[in-house]
């Protein structure tokens, strides 16, 4: 039997929220087709993610190897072209994340199938998966379908919902590890991380995203403080990245990271189309501009045309009044 086959993306062996979101999407497809939940995973030290899998999928295909860990495109999509080939699954999915981006679009070319990124919602219409994204910079939505199995698809993180699920006694198979090492040579010479818990901003609900009208990296403290009292994150445009004012793991936009979360606050940006790339899937965008004529306003749920210095503190202040702190 067929089934659907989830890539379940992780992080030092922690799986990601996107990977929740997709196995909920899989098994509500696999119930309609009558095929079963399937899902791999990559990496080493899993054992946490494999536990978690098995009781939500039909078949768990776990490839887990010291060589695995850190991530190395070419390594992992000779593991999983082989499994496709061998398994083939109707459908893949996985997340449109910055591995996801990276890894997915060459395996369908080594593959020689078809690729959806982007997309927000999948539909099965007389048996044939319509998939929905977006074109022309999120101007326009569209509908795409493909012509052979398998179909793999990424899908943009929070365009499904995580709703419980039956819990089940799925089979895990260790599958070995074999790679052509001569076919790319890697070496790490040192991984980088952040200072204290810094929440990822494509995981996070809230997003408070600023730009150069914080006229100075110092004014930035303004958005860490309300994006502490709200339990998001900050993010920031390219420019303010490029100036030096944010790192890189903050930036927004086609050329940095794709957010959708519940809450997306705009300050002082005034939403280019680069920009609005990275987050016009958001549930509710909240813009502060001094310009009424900023095109952010063209895609915020609510504007708010003032001066950021005089509205951010007021906000922070009234929020924290009705936390009690």
């Amino acid at each position: 039997m067929a089934g659907i086959l989830v890539y379940a993306e992780h992080k030092e062996g922690k799986l990601k929220r996107v990977s929740y979101e997709l196995l909920c999407k899989g098994r509500e497809i696999a119930s309609q087709k009558g095929e079963g939940l399937w899902a791999v995973i990559i990496g080493n030290g899993i054992g946490d993610a494999v536990e978690e899998l098995s009781s939500s999928a039909d078949k768990v295909f776990v490839f887990e190897d010291p060589s695995l860990e850190p991530y190395n495109s070419d390594r992992y999509i000779q593991l999983l072209a082989g499994l496709i080939e061998r398994e083939k699954p109707s459908l893949v999915l996985a997340g449109a994340t910055i591995q996801g981006r990276d890894l997915f679009p060459s395996l369908a070319g080594v593959l020689g199938k078809g690729v959806v990124v982007d997309c927000l919602s999948i539909e099965l219409q007389d048996g044939k998966f319509v998939y929905r994204k977006p074109f022309y910079g999120g101007k326009v939505l569209g509908e795409v379908s493909l012509k052979e199995e398998p179909e793999i698809v990424l899908v943009r993180p929070r365009a499904f919902q995580i709703v419980d699920q039956p819990k089940v006694q799925g089979t895990v198979i260790r599958e070995k590890v074999e790679i052509d090492e001569d076919r790319v040579k890697v070496k790490t010479l040192k991984i980088e991380k952040p200072e204290g818990k810094v929440l990822d901003i494509t995981e996070a609900d809230v997003v408070v995203c600023g730009g150069r009208g914080l006229k100075s990296p110092d004014n930035f403290k303004l958005l860490e403080e309300l994006a502490e009292v709200l339990g998001g994150a900050v993010g920031a445009t390219r420019a303010v990245v490029d100036a030096g004012w944010r790192p890189q793991s903050e930036q927004v936009g086609k050329s940095g990271k794709t957010v959708s979360p519940n809450l997306y606050f705009a300050i002082g940006l005034s939403g280019a189309v680069h920009h609005v790339m990275g987050m016009d899937s958001s549930k509710v965008i909240v813009a502060i501009n001094r310009d009424p004529m900023a095109p952010i306003f063209q895609y915020a749920d609510y504007g708010i045309v003032a001066d950021l210095f005089e509205i951010v503190p007021l906000l922070i202040e009234e929020l924290k009044k009705g936390r009690g702190s």
